[in-house]
């Protein structure tokens, strides 16, 4: 045979000796009986096929990649997801095209688009554009939002975990409440975190202050809140909810600088589950994403047969974490 010469599938059937329609049905992973699996294998590392992935794409109208579209990889949790919904493709047989937005409305909307030209097998996507826009006919998932019946809305179950906070701060002797959020202003999952604090202190008739900023705030705004409620070296809250592990390891650090003790003064509690780079240790006590099953679930969905019946809104459940910045 002439090394130069592109190997085919009509190559790989002659040298396992089946048909091409066996050979195609083992490349795109539909079952047939193991003898001929083994045979096809063979005959495909013996020749050193390797698939046209554009030309498979072109002939299904769609190839074999999912385009993600995140804010940034350095917030811990994204990076977190970008990671599991990689594996997940992976177990699928499927590859991440992932778009970094920075929150960019135009550039979300620009990738959104983009994935016609790439003809993605689907989208999951993170996003904050009040307008955004999918293209009809791509299967969509998305995390943490609601972009509409059509496409279903990926989150761990936020109200639960809000009201977990709270009573875990409660049950540890916190009689003072405070819930501190920096984030976006879009109405989102996420928002339910405060729902569910607020609820909790309610019904427990335990005082609290809920302090929420936008996005485009800077974190000295929360130290500005925060230096404003220490009187004689203490603050005034015993318990703090973070609405991110991000915001309760800054808050952290700031108590510290000031010398109010965590978690003998003032316990805190984040939510994520983010762990520490090298020993794996999570930054502080936290409300833990199920991140690896949010990702499961969104390749799962994106990857479904159309017919299914998807419900609007997945919740997935949470747990609580000790992390060392409450007493238990």
């Amino acid at each position: 045979m002439n090394e130069n010469r592109k190997i085919t599938m009509k190559d790989v059937a002659r040298e396992a000796g089946v048909s091409l329609g066996t050979v195609s049905k083992v490349i795109n992973n539909i079952p047939v009986q193991q003898e001929y699996q083994l045979r096809v294998d063979a005959a495909v590392e013996k020749l050193g096929y390797h698939v046209n992935r554009y030309a498979k794409a072109l002939r299904m109208n769609k190839s074999s990649f999912v385009q993600v579209i995140l804010p940034n990889l350095h917030n811990p949790f994204f990076a977190k997801l970008a990671d599991c919904i990689c594996r997940a493709l992976a177990a699928r047989s499927y590859e991440m095209l992932l778009m970094l937005t920075e929150s960019d409305y135009d550039r979300e909307q620009a990738y959104i688009y983009l994935s016609e030209e790439q003809m993605v097998s689907g989208i999951i996507c993170l996003t904050y554009n009040p307008d955004l826009v999918i293209p009809s006919g791509i299967p969509a998932v998305s995390i943490d939002r609601n972009l509409g019946p059509d496409i279903t809305c990926v989150s761990s179950d936020n109200y639960a975990g809000g009201e977990m906070a709270a009573k875990k701060l409660i049950e540890n002797g916190c009689r003072h409440l405070a819930f501190i959020r920096i984030g976006s202003s879009l109405p989102n999952e996420t928002d339910k975190r405060k729902d569910g604090f607020v609820r909790a202190c309610t019904d427990a008739g335990i005082p609290f202050h809920c302090e929420c900023l936008n996005d485009s705030a800077s974190f000295s705004e929360i130290e500005s809140f925060l230096s404003a409620h220490i009187q004689h070296g203490k603050l005034d809250y015993d318990g703090i909810f973070c609405a991110t592990d991000l915001l309760a390891y800054q808050v952290l650090a700031f108590l510290t600088e000031n010398r109010i003790r965590v978690p003998k003064d003032v316990q805190i509690i984040g939510y994520d589950g983010v762990r520490h780079f090298g020993d794996q240790k999570l930054v502080c006590s936290t409300i833990v994403q199920p991140v690896e099953e949010m990702a499961r679930v969104s390749v799962n969905l994106i990857l479904s047969d159309s017919s299914q019946r998807i419900p609007y809104s997945i919740q997935l459940p949470v747990q609580f974490a000790s992390g060392g910045t409450t007493l238990f």
